[in-house]
């Protein structure tokens, strides 16, 4: 039994699984008991809960319906009925399922015998009370062991049959499950607050990017609050990168397909691309899904010495991909991305320092944005899969020099078989959003095949050509992705330095409308985001939407503050104000600024009292 399988095998004998899969058959019962002629297709135990789809012909049910068939649920659990399974021959199996009028459980029991998934002569069906049901299992004994309170049903939506658009549509019914009343409770509070929280919303409401069906679906279009945000994580990117020894380089966003080839993105990656344009009978152009090797070519464009070397080349570059209809969601999945990319071109003995100074430079990033909820995945090679280039000793070499990296630098991670780079192995930046589900967010990989492909060399010290490794690095993951992340992790409340808007002033009155326009004016001309509420809202609620806009700083300007040359400031979320001279409080942003201090955390006090 491979990985994969003994994964799945191990999950099916945890307790929570059986009691979402039992769920599932409760779940089908009760709808049953409601709609005796609807038929069956699957009801599998998911993440958080179970699902079970239904084909009602002319008599659906809707939301309103979810009450009462959670009650007939709840009836079935009282009666502590027994899941009892029965095995039943193959051919018995098929003509007990088609005499039923189970069109779809019949289709599937026909596939399994087919493909040869079924194991021996028989197929297995469980029966609860009245109910039976074609099913692997495993279940809970009986429906009393199923704890009080520990379960809900959602909402429904539609699904193809298969997934397919071109078969029937079925109603999904959905229900969540924990083992217990309070883990339910905790989970829907959790699921509330990531729902006010979703970068979509939240987007949306504060104006940072829109999506629209003429351009394309998966093709963001970021607004000037949203690009405010794109820029001030680019400048930050610059300036490491440039400490860092980083030299930047712009290339196209399109290439010929002869150079995709030679990379391997082609076979290896060709469903995931744009398709190629024809420009001639003879000459295909792609929109590149990586800037990987345009800049081989650059490095390529000249002889190289060891003394050139690590040559570091970096780039925000526009990448694309075709990601299925189905995956696109908001920024997170999305066809159109900005890229924080480079690629490090190093000797053998170079490699580790320079692995090592890309970990850090993930550490300090994701430490400094207050990312702290993440996992570090070393990704590897599957000798057994032929996603990967064949060179063994390569692989084994390359993945040790990545372990003793990790270890060096005291990073606790684990290790993921057959989720490596087909060009080498890499370490991937897990991070769990609000609920828990946990994406990659920016990935390290360290190439020992490229150099190859692009006959990319170097004249060492003793006058031989040899390869370099290459390490390709995206701490900052895509504009898209990444910003997905802080929109939901910050509630959309930015720190003062990536704010669109640093500083809302909030006259008292049209009296001191010249004393406020002179601060404006002021503030601009030092490139602070500053702007003036002229609207005719009252005091109150200009400060209410300032607070809606999650603006950071709400700086009071009244008759007194015009007299004396200051402000009162006001913090988002927080009660309290203080009062500052101009030049005080304007010295204090450009600390917030220069720092770019996280001020957004309430641990952060940016005055002292």
């Amino acid at each position: 039994m491979n990985q994969a399988l003994e994964d799945i095998a191990d999950k099916k004998e945890t307790q929570i699984y059986r009691l979402r899969h039992s769920l599932s058959h409760i779940l089908a019962a009760a709808v049953r008991q409601m709609r005796p002629e609807a038929k069956l297709a699957f009801g599998p135990p998911v993440e958080n809960g179970f699902y079970y789809d239904f084909d009602f012909g002319n008599s659906p049910l809707g939301e309103a319906d979810l009450e009462e068939v959670e009650r007939h649920m709840n009836a079935i659990v009282k009666e502590h009925r027994p899941f009892i399974r029965k095995e039943k021959p193959f051919e018995e199996a098929v003509h007990y399922l088609e005499a039923a009028g189970e069109l779809y459980k019949a289709e599937y029991a026909r596939e399994l015998i087919d493909t040869g998934v079924a194991y021996g002569n028989t197929l297995s069906f469980y029966t609860c009370g009245d109910f039976t049901d074609m099913c692997e299992g495993p279940h809970l004994e009986n429906t009393g062991n199923v704890p009080k309170k520990c379960f809900k049903l959602d909402r429904i939506s539609g699904s193809y049959w298969r997934g397919d658009e071109k078969r029937p549509m079925l109603t999904r019914i959905y229900g969540i499950a924990f083992e217990s009343a309070q883990e339910l409770t905790e989970y829907i509070a959790m699921r509330k607050l990531a729902m006010e929280r979703d970068h979509r919303k939240l987007g949306e409401e504060l104006d940072l990017f829109i999506q629209d069906p003429e351009v394309g679906v998966g093709l963001p279009l970021w607004t000037p609050n949203g690009t405010i945000i794109r820029d001030e994580l680019e400048k930050w990117a610059r300036e490491t990168e440039f400490l860092g020894g980083y030299q930047r380089v712009a290339t196209p966003s399109v290439t010929r397909k002869e150079l995709y080839l030679r990379s391997g993105h082609v076979p290896y990656y060709e469903d995931s691309m744009y398709p190629p344009m024809p420009v001639d009978e003879n000459d295909h152009y792609y929109l590149r899904p990586m800037c990987c090797p345009h800049h081989h070519k650059i490095y390529a464009s000249r002889l190289r010495s060891y003394r050139d070397l690590p040559l570091r080349l970096c780039e925000y570059g526009d990448v694309f991909r075709y990601e299925k209809h189905g995956s696109l969601s908001g920024l997170l999945r999305v066809r159109a991305m900005c890229m924080n990319d480079a690629h490090i071109y190093c000797t053998p003995e170079q490699v580790e320092d320079e692995f090592r100074a890309v970990i850090a430079m993930y550490q300090m990033y994701y430490g400094h944005l207050r990312m702290g909820n993440f996992r570090v995945r070393l990704s590897l090679h599957d000798r057994s899969s032929d996603k990967f280039v064949d060179r063994y000793d390569d692989w084994e070499h390359t993945e040790d020099i990545v372990r003793r990296v990790l270890h060096n630098l005291n990073v606790d991670y684990e290790e993921e078989k057959g989720e490596a780079a087909f060009y080498g192995p890499k370490v991937d930046i897990q991070v769990k959003n609000l609920m828990g589900r946990e994406e990659t967010v920016s990935t390290c990989q360290l190439d020992f095949v490229m150099p190859e492909r692009f006959d990319l060399t170097y004249v060492d010290a003793d006058g031989e050509r040899k390869r370099p490794y290459i390490l390709h690095r995206a701490p900052l993951s895509t504009h898209e992705r990444m910003i997905s992340f802080l929109i939901e992790f910050y509630g959309g409340a930015f720190p003062t330095w990536m704010a669109p808007v640093q500083v809302r002033l909030i006259p008292v009155n049209d009296e001191v409308l010249d004393y406020v326009r002179n601060l404006e004016s002021k503030l601009r001309s030092v490139f602070f985001r500053a702007d003036i509420d002229t609207s005719d809202e009252s005091f109150n609620k200009k400060i209410r939407n300032a607070v809606t806009r999650k603006i950071p700083n709400i700086w009071i300007l009244g008759k007194q503050e015009a007299e004396q040359g200051s402000i009162t400031w006001r913090r988002h979320a927080v009660k309290d104000q203080k009062s500052f001279l101009v030049a005080d409080a304007m010295a204090l942003l450009e600390t917030l600024r220069t720092n770019r201090t996280m001020d957004n955390f309430a641990d952060v006090a940016i005055w002292q009292q």
